[in-house]
C-alpha cells in the first residue's frame, strides 16, 4: 500500500469480522494482527499467553470483588485486567507504528483514536446469520449458539465501555458500519479495501 493506514475491526460475535479483517489484509498486502497482540502483550507484561487469552475481556468494577478473588496483582495492586489492557494497548501502538496493518478487536479504534490514518470499522449481522455461522463452526444447536453470541457480545460491550467510556457498536465511533449478513463476507471485504485505498 502507498499509505500507512491502520484498519481496526470491531465486530459482533458470529458476524465474520475476523475473517473479513484477515481477507482485507491479504487483499491489501498488509499484516493482520489478532492473536499476535496476545503474544506481544505477554512479552510486554510478563504474563503468560494463556492467562491473557483467558482474562482479556473479564472486567470487574469492584475492588472488593477483585481483592476477594485475587484479581489484583500482588506486586502493585493494579487490576489484572488493567495490566492486560495496558500491555495490549502498547502492542497495538507498536504494530500501528510499524506501518499499514489490520488490527482486530481489543479497543484498537479507541487506542488509536488520534491517528488520522486510522479506518475504524464495525461489523455486525442479523441474528440468524450469526446463529448459522456459530452453529456450523462449533457444532452447536441454535439455543447454544444464541447463548454463546449473547455472552460474548456482552463481554465485548462491557470491556469496551469500561476502558473507553463509550458505547461499543455506536456508529459515531466508526468510519464504516457494515452488515455482513446483508452484504456477504466478500462484499464487506471489497468495501473496506476500496475505502482504505482511497484514504
Amino acid at each position: 500500500m502507498k499509505n500507512d493506514i491502520v484498519i481496526t475491526i470491531s465486530r459482533e460475535f458470529g458476524s465474520g469480522g475476523r475473517e473479513i479483517g484477515e481477507k482485507a489484509a491479504k487483499a491489501l498486502g498488509i499484516p493482520f494482527y489478532d492473536r499476535a497482540i496476545i503474544l506481544k502483550a505477554a512479552e510486554n507484561s510478563g504474563l503468560s499467553e494463556e492467562f491473557i487469552e483467558k482474562e482479556e475481556q473479564r472486567v470487574t468494577n469492584s475492588m472488593l470483588f477483585n481483592l476477594s478473588t485475587g484479581g489484583i496483582s500482588s506486586q502493585n495492586f493494579q487490576f489484572m485486567s488493567d495490566q492486560i489492557y495496558i500491555a495490549q494497548s502498547r502492542a497495538i501502538r507498536e504494530y500501528a507504528d510499524e506501518g499499514a496493518c489490520v488490527i482486530v478487536g481489543r479497543c484498537a479504534d479507541y487506542i488509536l483514536r488520534e491517528d488520522v490514518k486510522c479506518l475504524n470499522v464495525f461489523i455486525y449481522a442479523d441474528k440468524y446469520f450469526k446463529f448459522n455461522r456459530i452453529m456450523k463452526k462449533y457444532a452447536l444447536d441454535q439455543s447454544a449458539a444464541e447463548k454463546m453470541i449473547r455472552e460474548s457480545d456482552k463481554k465485548r460491550s462491557r470491556h469496551y465501555r469500561f476502558y473507553t467510556s463509550m458505547e461499543w457498536g455506536d456508529k459515531e465511533n466508526y468510519a464504516l458500519c457494515l452488515n455482513s449478513g446483508k452484504l456477504g463476507i466478500d462484499n464487506a471485504v471489497r468495501i473496506i479495501v476500496d475505502a482504505a485505498e482511497k484514504m
